[in-house]
């Protein structure tokens, strides 16, 4: 599997909604960053789905490096 590339080298701050089911952008190429918005059909890589169970603000990968993926764990801090 290849390595994706950089989209940003920091979080998104977002706020999501309960129950609601959100696509996170493995690819880097949507114009809509951190979600997907159907580029990956060209990539070998394809959107992680999730969905929350409370409403919150998190903090989500846009390196696309994480080890926590969706959610940004600092990892672009390492990158060159």
């Amino acid at each position: 599997m290849a390595e994706p590339n950089i989209a940003f080298k920091f979080p998104a701050k977002v706020d999501l909604e309960a129950g609601k089911n959100y696509a996170w952008c493995a690819c880097w190429l949507s114009e809509k960053q951190s979600f997907g918005d159907g580029h990956h059909k060209t990539t070998e890589f394809r959107p992680i789905v999730f969905k929350v169970e409370e409403s919150k603000t998190v903090f989500l990968c846009q390196c696309k490096h994480s080890h926590n993926k969706p959610y940004c764990d600092g990892t672009h801090k390492t990158l060159p």
